[in-house]
């Protein structure tokens, strides 16, 4: 039969028949790749020159193929696609591979830890924020904690890795991270160069930080999948919690959950594997590490402080003055040139309009001038029935009980004292300084009667 008349029995190209009727020898044969490209024809030479060239370049300043396809296109008159050009540069790096190229499986010791950060959305306090979610793992065990922050710093790594030792009771020998991320930064030649802060926290529990070469996650993979595996396990749906070290406690024991499952090669509990890893780990010292920074600040004329853009109240007291402030992860805490503690505050992350005060800073202030009260910043501070009575009083009245509510705010701290004379208006009580102290006393017991119990229910007794 004639090719032509196989090709139309067959619904075949001619051109196929020839091929296959020509053909002496039909033995398999590894697959092939795609023919000759445009771009071999007298364009190769030029691209290979661009690609050689590059491999003294660092990697994010190297050819694309989209870019030598570009290039040929302005420079050289090449008509060719871009698909084509694509595939040629493909295969020319396949063929100039190092040897050094490519991953190996590590083997870790028992007692070495991974770290990484993650980021994930969760409802803090009832406001809807990014965590940055610190994640612990023992790769020998696989073994996985995460703890909640809000942000990268060192003191953050710092505080982070404190909670996960305390939870573990040993501290690992060796830590390993991933670019320094918040205990330091790369140099130019490769080195880490520490802060301050985490030379100290690794001084203090004794272990060995180590730091991956750059691009290379493979080196520390155990983190990396759990990074994943924690914020797929532990984040849907949006976790929630009163605030970041309520929600590191729920993880710890989701994490401690979690660890029940069987080891994914060896086949036997993880929390058993990492029980038997700890032995390998070091004691923890005697003191935990405090993750504070001191610095320098300088009091306005009104005795606020600026720190991190943010602006903290220490008090009239204190204006003009300079002053010693310790930023921790969650609080800010004021001191005196000589060292005797002001105020602790709440920290604020990002950028706040408002000013962080402790009420009770201003009590003083407002006591001596009490027409201040309408507009003084921490009316709001005060309970509905505390705040009605001050704007129905006159000055000195109001100057002698904010005095009171000061007086009371100096040993159990302005939310119980202020509380207290919430509990006495309710009461029907007198209120004077004697009754609030002993109010704000039992309401930090968990009782707040004023006066002691309440006798009400023996009145009928009195009744004629």
């Amino acid at each position: 039969m004639s090719h032509a008349r196989i090709a139309r029995e067959l619904h075949v190209s001619r051109t196929t028949v020839v091929k296959y009727a020509s053909r002496e020898d039909f033995s398999p044969r590894p697959a092939g790749r795609a023919g000759r490209t445009l771009i071999d024809s007298g364009y190769a030479e030029i691209v290979e020159g661009w690609l050689t060239a590059d491999l003294r370049l660092p990697r994010k300043q190297r050819h694309t193929a989209m870019r030598v396809w570009q290039r040929l296109r302005d420079e050289h008159g090449f008509e060719g696609s871009y698909p084509s050009v694509q595939r040629w540069v493909k295969r020319w790096r396949e063929r100039h591979r190092a040897e050094s190229e490519g991953y190996a499986r590590l083997a870790w010791a028992p007692g070495t830890a991974q770290v990484d950060f993650g980021q994930a959305r969760a409802s803090i306090a009832g406001v809807e924020r990014v965590v940055h979610f610190l994640v612990v793992s023992y790769p020998y065990s696989n073994m996985r904690y995460v703890a909640a922050l809000p942000g990268e710093t060192s003191g953050c790594v710092c505080h982070g890795l404190g909670e996960v030792f305390a939870r573990v009771g040993m501290a690992p020998r060796v830590v390993v991270f991933d670019n320094a991320t918040g205990v330091g930064h790369r140099n130019a030649d490769g080195t880490v160069t520490q802060t301050v802060m985490f030379q100290r926290f690794c001084a203090q529990y004794g272990f060995e930080a180590r730091f991956c070469n750059p691009y290379s996650g493979n080196e520390k993979g155990s983190v990396e999948n759990a990074v994943g595996f924690v914020r797929r396990n532990l984040m849907v749906p949006v976790p929630s919690a009163e605030g970041y070290q309520a929600l590191t406690r729920a993880w710890f024991d989701a994490c401690e959950r979690l660890a029940q499952a069987d080891h994914y090669r060896l086949g036997v509990p993880v929390a058993g594997l990492f029980e038997s890893e700890k032995e390998h780990m070091l004691p923890l010292p005697s003191a935990a590490f405090d993750p504070v920074e001191w610095r320098s600040v300088k009091a306005d004329r009104t005795g606020t402080v600026l720190i991190d853009s943010n602006r903290y109240l220490a008090g009239p007291k204190w204006h003009s003055m300079r002053l010693q402030a310790g930023v921790r992860v969650f609080q800010i805490e004021l001191r005196d040139p000589d060292g005797g503690r002001i105020t602790t505050l709440e920290r604020v992350w990002g950028r706040s309009p408002d000013t962080q005060a402790d009420p009770a800073a201003l009590l003083a202030v407002i006591a001596r001038k009490p027409r201040s009260w309408g507009e003084s910043p921490i009316r709001g501070d005060f309970p509905g029935p505390v705040r009605d009575l001050l704007d129905r009083m006159d000055a000195p009245e109001r100057s002698s009980l904010i005095s009171d509510i000061r007086h009371a705010s100096e040993t159990y701290g302005f939310p119980a004292a202020a509380g207290a004379v919430a509990a006495i208006i309710k009461a029907g009580r007198t209120v004077d300084r004697a009754t609030i102290e002993t109010t704000a006393a039992r309401i930090l017991q968990g009782d707040d009667t004023p006066g002691g119990q309440d006798l009400t229910r023996y009145d009928k007794y009195m009744e004629e």
